[in-house]
């Protein structure tokens, strides 16, 4: 069956594909839900899905200059 599409909605990602997307694993997407500390996700009935919107956002925000920025993070 083919989605449709609504200027409204952009279409939503499997956890496989979003995983294919940022070069990680579903794994790793799995115990980021737990941990929550990953991307935005949304529960469709038991499916986990996520928005191009949410994973863009989140690799926006994770975003370094130097490896010591993430020191800085966590010491405030």
């Amino acid at each position: 069956m083919r989605p449709l599409s609504h200027p409204d909605f952009e279409p939503l990602l499997t956890a496989k594909d979003a995983a294919r997307l940022l070069s990680l694993s579903t794994s790793w997407l799995a115990k980021s839900r737990l941990r929550g500390d990953g991307p935005r996700y949304r529960k469709v009935g038991r499916a986990v899905r996520y928005a191009p919107s949410d994973l863009r956002e989140y690799l926006k925000a994770r975003g370094r200059n130097s490896t010591s920025e993430a020191c800085l993070e966590n010491q405030g």
